[in-house]
């Protein structure tokens, strides 16, 4: 038996890394990802494939964030209003990232 559950997280309002599995016309479209580990604001979510996910009728949100930097993360969870996901060189990161003052 399955269960769902239902929480409020926020959502990856964009994506521009179109070559992750996730990802079709922008729009991430796993059921969560998971940002960071340490200071790096990665997303620990993403992989390269072709062909994507069929789920693009759901929005991701963030279901943990371990960048224990970043002003948006409490207890290990993003409570930015959304975040947008893309490139920074060759990594795929949260761009919604801000350090602690």
């Amino acid at each position: 038996m399955s269960m769902k559950i239902t929480v409020e997280m926020p959502q990856v309002s964009k994506c521009t890394a179109t070559n992750c599995a996730y990802n079709v016309k922008q729009g991430c479209h796993a059921r969560a990802i998971t940002i960071g580990d340490g200071n790096q604001a990665n997303c620990d979510s993403h992989f390269d494939s072709s062909p994507h996910t069929k789920a693009n009728a759901r929005v991701a949100g963030v279901g943990a964030c371990k960048v224990t930097g970043c002003k948006y993360n409490d207890d290990f969870e993003c409570n930015a209003q959304a975040i947008n996901v893309g490139y920074v060189g060759q990594a795929v990161k949260c761009m919604t990232f801000a350090a602690r003052s």
